[in-house]
């Protein structure tokens, strides 16, 4: 019995150690989930913004480039968003299926297509089951902060740069990158998306961000810079901008699933602390009756 009650103490003090440690990764992850959501919608609106001068600018803009219209893509980069840390149940796995879905749809059969991952744990994943596939290019994320701006910038540079070069004389040159990510759908609720960033198609304005009206006339605006090049300007921020918010979305979904494992695994803990307390007071109790049964049969109270 000794023995007993020894095994359920530790595992008890084990249990007690390991549960604040739940507790604080519980909010860290709730902070970090709302966070994201906060900032995704701050980037939101910044693009609603950046639409709202696109009317007069397309006014102006020359007629636009056609040769690649309707063309299959030849050369597509196929981008994995993943995370930088564990704990977050099948969120990386997930990634991985749908990446692997992707790869076998009809219209990427004559394509070459290009991978590239975002995150650590969601690079392993690949390498151990697609050895004969790996990407080309690999980026961690941030473990203790929300994916950054910057990089979302970085990125989309990179790609338009090679987007907007000459196919001809270019060395890399591609037709589309898509993003394969997890969409947020709610607490501890995601699922694989793919979203296609390039060739970026601005949505036209909505009417109710257009600029209020004015009660007295208001001259048009004046454009003294190239109109084109004012659009390829906001064609790019848009998309840094776009690619941001999913960036931050797929952390929101990282972030949730965290928070409900880990609340999950703070209600097993205190369950279980509650059984072995139980447990190792019964244990106790029974310890005591028997040395007090043997204290009195010493003393000869008792046969």
């Amino acid at each position: 019995m000794s023995q007993d009650l020894t095994l359920a103490q530790d595992r008890l003090d084990n249990i007690r150690t390991v549960e604040p440690l739940l507790s604080a990764l519980r909010t860290i992850s709730l902070g970090s989930w709302q966070a994201a959501l906060k900032q995704r919608a701050g980037a939101r609106r910044y693009g609603e913004h950046l639409l709202t001068m696109l009317p007069p600018i397309l006014a102006r803009l020359p007629a636009v480039r056609t040769d690649r219209a309707g063309r299959p893509p030849a050369r597509v980069v196929a981008v994995m968003v993943g995370s930088e840390r564990g704990l977050c149940g099948r969120f990386n796995a997930t990634v991985v299926e749908r990446a692997e879905q992707y790869l076998a749809e009809p219209a990427l059969a004559d394509a070459q297509v290009e991978l590239e991952v975002l995150g650590t744990r969601v690079m392993r994943i690949w390498q151990r089951q697609y050895r004969s596939l790996q990407p080309g290019r690999w980026e961690p994320l941030s473990a203790t902060a929300l994916p950054s701006f910057q990089l979302a910038f970085d990125l989309t540079r990179r790609w338009l740069a090679r987007y907007d070069a000459d196919q001809t004389a270019a060395s890399d040159p591609l037709d589309a990158v898509d993003l394969i990510y997890n969409a947020y759908r709610g607490t501890g609720r995601y699922e694989p998306a793919i979203v296609h960033l390039i060739p970026p198609v601005l949505p036209v304005p909505p009417v109710s961000l257009a600029p209020p009206a004015r009660a007295t006339d208001w001259p048009p605006p004046i454009i003294e810079t190239d109109p084109l090049g004012l659009y390829a300007r906001i064609a790019e921020q848009w998309v840094a901008v776009w690619l941001y918010e999913l960036l931050l979305e797929s952390a929101a979904s990282e972030q949730a699933a965290r928070f409900q494992l880990m609340e999950a695994a703070t209600q097993n803990t205190q369950r279980l602390i509650e059984e072995l307390t139980i447990t190792v007071q019964a244990a106790r109790r029974q310890a005591i009756t028997r040395e007090m049964q043997e204290l009195a049969a010493g003393a000869g109270l008792v046969r």
